[in-house]
């Protein structure tokens, strides 16, 4: 029998994946992916823009290309980058990934030694510890509250801890798996206390375009003054997922690293995808399109919204969140949302247990629930059928 190395026998299955096994049964009402709107995505323009690409750039675009990037899509993003997320810098300072998630792989491997330490919001995205777990570090959560990360707490945590600490990840906009956004002056007391130290910091924002309501924020990285910040941005949910390209935005001495480790990993990102999205910025107007999918899915956000107003029983708590994709739900104390779950699926319902955000477990009565995806009449179904079981766990507690 073959032998797997350590970190091949350290990976298990996660629980999102588990549970999106199950939503692939079409009756399924599910609010446990984060995945975008089919029906928004641009295919007959994505046809033209194919033709265009084949009939302009054929033989490069079939052909290899450079680790960094297609050069053309990196000035759109930096352009981007200046309108959309208020941040400045020039194409060089970008590089393309296969998906922000190749992006946390990448960093992962060139900051953490097994034992390093790695501070996250608590709750956090579990696809980015998932990243990490490949490194064998230790998480240490750094208390939230419903306006993100709480600075004299990430203040005690690093006089604690000191050089121990090698990497830190945080999503300031929409987060997931909360939905809490930090205002302004969380912003620049984070930023304030960041600029005093030499810790990595990876801004993770997919979701930063998507906002339904208030004023777009300056980014982290906007505020960088040592180049210890690092930005991720990512096209899957503005344009689609299926072609797997996000950016990185950092220091030169950083993004030098992180070319070198991805040339070892895929040579560089699909060619033919970034003249897809190159070219589909020449051709049409992303702004527009975006427009388009903030429409949807702030109808959507409001409507899951008041529906859990309108059904849930007293007792629990839910986010209004100002955009992205997801809302999160805090049950009372004793309640396991991961326990509960059978009962829901049999309902024909799923989401997702949050436990599964806290790497250091515990934290069984929350769940987060996703509004993109489904349509509005399924929404209400869903948010009902939620409903009826949550009345007869709550009572129970009586």
């Amino acid at each position: 029998m073959v032998k797997f190395s350590e970190v091949a026998n350290s990976l298990h299955a996660s629980d999102i994946r588990e549970i999106l096994k199950v939503t692939e049964n079409p009756e399924i009402i599910s609010f446990a992916g984060g995945l975008p709107a089919p029906e928004l995505f641009p295919v007959e323009n994505m046809k033209k823009v194919d033709v265009a690409v084949l009939e302009k750039e054929g033989q490069q675009a079939l052909q290899y290309s450079t680790t960094e990037g297609y050069v053309p899509l990196r000035k759109h993003i930096a352009e981007r980058m200046k309108s959309a997320f208020q941040t400045d810098c020039t194409y060089e300072d970008i590089i393309v990934t296969t998906g922000s998630q190749q992006g946390l792989s990448l960093l992962g491997n060139i900051f953490l030694n097994k034992g390093d330490i790695v501070l996250v919001e608590s709750p956090t995205y579990m696809g980015a510890t998932t990243a990490f777990n490949v490194k064998f570090p230790q998480f240490v959560e750094v208390p939230t509250d419903d306006k993100g990360m709480i600075p004299e707490e990430l203040e005690k945590i690093i006089a604690k801890y000191g050089d121990r600490i090698r990497l830190m990840y945080v999503i300031p906009d929409f987060q997931n798996p909360t939905g809490i956004t930090w205002p302004m002056e969380r912003r620049k007391a984070f930023m304030n206390i960041i600029n005093q130290h030499d810790i990595p910091v990876i801004e993770d924002d997919p979701y930063g375009e998507l906002r339904y309501e208030g004023k777009s924020l300056p980014t982290l990285k906007s505020m960088d003054k040592k180049g210890n910040v690092v930005f991720f941005g990512s096209f899957s949910k503005i344009l689609m997922p299926g072609l797997r390209l996000g950016w990185m935005v950092g220091a030169p001495e950083i993004l030098e690293k992180a070319v070198m480790l991805k040339q070892t990993v895929d040579l560089q990102s699909s060619t033919f995808a970034q003249r897809q999205v190159s070219y589909y910025m020449d051709m049409f107007d992303l702004d527009a399109h975006v427009q388009e999918i903030r429409n949807l899915y702030s109808k959507r956000r409001t409507l899951m919204y008041d529906s859990m107003k309108k059904y849930f029983p007293e007792g629990l708590t839910f986010t209004y969140p100002e955009g992205g994709l997801f809302t999160w739900v805090t049950l009372p104390e004793g309640m396991d949302a991961k326990e509960m779950m059978p009962k829901v699926i049999a309902k024909k319902v799923a989401y997702v247990p949050g436990g599964a955000f806290y790497p250091n477990g515990g934290h069984a009565n929350h769940f987060r629930l996703n509004y993109s995806n489904m349509p509005e009449e399924r929404i209400v179904e869903g948010i009902k059928r939620l409903a009826d079981v949550l009345k007869e766990e709550m009572a129970k507690l009586k």
